[in-house]
C-alpha cells in the first residue's frame, strides 16, 4: 500500500500522466493538496513520442500552452510531436509534480476511505481519484484484416513511423480522418497510395484569410460550444479534418480515394462500390476504443462500458474523468484546452475535500455530547 502522509490515504490519485493528467495535477498542488500521478509510460510524453515522425499538432503553439507554462514556441508554429513531448517532461519537473512512471492500474474500486486503486503488487488507497487516461487508449483494427495474407504487412497507425519502413508497392490507408489523411499524403511521395474513407468528413483548411483555424474557433466561440447546446448536440457527431481532406489529397497528391473497406482475402481488399485490389500494406487509420474494464466501481459504467459522467463529474462521489472527447467541449481533449476542465474539476475536489472534512453541525453536537447515542 502506498498511503498519504502519516498512513493516510492520498487526498487524490491521478491515473494517467498525459497533458491532463499534468494539468490535473498543477491545479492540484496549486491548493496544496497530497495527490500521486501514475501513468503506465516510461516517461512522461512517451505517448507523443512514440507517433510517427514526422507528426505535428494541428494546434499552433499559442493554443498549446497548459496552466502556469507558456509552451517554448514562435506563435503561428505547428510543434513537433518531439517538441510537445519535451515541453510535457519540462511541465512536470517546472512543478516537481510526483507523477509515477511504468505504472499499469489495473484495477479500481471503492473502499472505506474512498477508492482503492492497484497496481500489480502496489496499491493506492485515496479519498478521491482522476481517471485522465484520454480517449486514445487501445488501438482499433477492424476484424476484416485478419482475412489479409501475412505477406500484406499491417500495422495501425500509432506504429506507423515514415515512409522508409514501409514495403514497395501498392499501400491501402484505411480511415480518412486527421491520421489517415496527413499518412496517406506523406506516403504519397514516395508509393503508390489508395485511400478507403468510410464516411465524408468535412475538410477545414489549417489556415483561412491568413489566420489560423483556431484563431477563427476561437473569435466565434465554436471552441467554447458545449456538448449539451443545440450547437453541441450537432457538432460532437461530426469530426472534421483540418488541413488537406481526401479531394485535396486525389487532386494534389495523386491518392485515389475508395469507399469503406468491408472484405478482404488473401492480398485483395474489397469496398462498399463492389471494387476490389490488390495491395502490398494496408495502414490501419481507423482509431482507438477506451478500455475501463478495470474500474470496478458500482453506476459508472453504461451499457457500452463508457464511464457516465457530467463534465467529468460522475456517479460516484470523488470520482472523476478528464480528456476525454468532448467531456464538455469541442476542445476539452485538446493540449491547450485541457486545462479548463481541470481547473473546473479541481474545484470540484476541493468542495468535496472540505465537505468531508467538515463532518456537519449534527456530528459536531454529536462529537461534544458523548452521552448521546443512536436508537438502536
Amino acid at each position: 500500500m502506498s498511503p498519504g502522509p502519516a498512513g493516510q490515504p492520498l487526498d487524490v490519485l491521478v491515473i494517467g500522466g498525459g497533458q491532463a493528467g499534468l494539468a490535473m495535477g498543477y491545479h492540484l498542488a496549486q491548493r496544496g493538496l497530497h495527490f500521486q500521478i501514475v501513468d503506465v509510460a516510461a516517461e512522461v510524453g512517451a505517448v507523443w513520442r512514440s507517433r510517427w515522425d514526422s507528426l505535428r499538432a494541428f494546434t499552433p503553439a499559442q493554443y498549446d500552452n497548459l496552466p502556469g507554462l507558456a509552451f517554448p514556441a514562435a506563435p503561428d508554429t505547428y510543434p513537433g510531436k518531439d517538441d510537445v513531448a519535451d515541453y510535457l517532461q519540462a511541465y512536470a519537473a517546472q512543478f516537481e509534480l510526483p507523477v509515477r512512471p511504468g505504472t499499469r492500474v489495473t484495477s479500481l474500486t471503492r473502499s472505506n476511505a474512498g477508492y482503492l486503486a492497484r497496481a500489480g503488487a502496489e496499491a493506492w488507497e485515496a479519498r478521491q481519484v482522476v481517471v485522465a487516461t484520454g480517449p486514445f487508449q487501445v488501438p482499433f483494427i477492424p476484424p476484416i484484416a485478419n482475412e489479409l495474407d501475412p505477406g500484406v504487412r499491417q500495422l495501425h497507425s500509432v506504429e506507423y513511423r515514415n515512409p522508409a519502413t514501409m514495403p514497395p508497392g501498392r499501400l491501402l490507408v484505411v480511415g480518412a480522418a486527421n491520421s489517415g489523411c496527413q499518412i496517406a499524403e506523406e506516403l504519397s511521395a514516395t508509393h503508390r497510395v489508395e485511400l478507403a474513407a468510410g464516411r465524408r468528413l468535412p475538410a477545414v483548411p489549417q489556415r483561412a484569410l491568413g489566420r489560423d483555424v483556431w484563431w477563427w474557433a476561437s473569435l466565434l466561440g465554436l471552441d467554447r460550444v458545449t456538448v449539451g447546446s443545440r450547437l453541441g448536440r450537432r457538432l460532437a457527431g461530426r469530426d472534421q479534418v483540418i488541413g488537406g481532406g481526401p479531394r485535396r489529397l486525389a487532386r494534389r497528391h495523386g491518392v485515389r480515394i475508395r469507399p469503406r473497406a468491408t472484405g478482404a482475402t488473401g492480398r485483395t481488399v474489397r469496398f462498399a462500390d463492389g471494387a476490389a485490389a490488390d495491395f502490398d500494406a494496408v495502414v490501419w487509420a481507423t482509431g482507438f476504443t477506451t478500455d475501463h474494464s478495470w474500474i470496478d466501481v458500482p453506476g459508472v459504467r453504461d451499457e457500452r462500458g463508457g464511464i457516465l459522467h457530467q463534465r467529468g463529474v460522475t456517479p460516484s462521489p470523488g470520482l472523476y474523468v478528464l480528456g476525454l472527447t468532448w467531456q464538455h467541449t469541442r476542445t476539452s481533449a485538446l493540449l491547450g484546452w485541457v486545462c479548463n476542465d481541470a481547473a473546473f474539476l479541481a474545484e470540484q475536489i476541493a468542495s468535496h475535500t472540505t465537505e468531508r472534512a467538515d463532518p456537519g453541525p449534527a456530528a459536531r453536537t454529536a462529537a461534544a455530547s458523548p452521552g448521546v447515542q443512536e436508537a438502536s
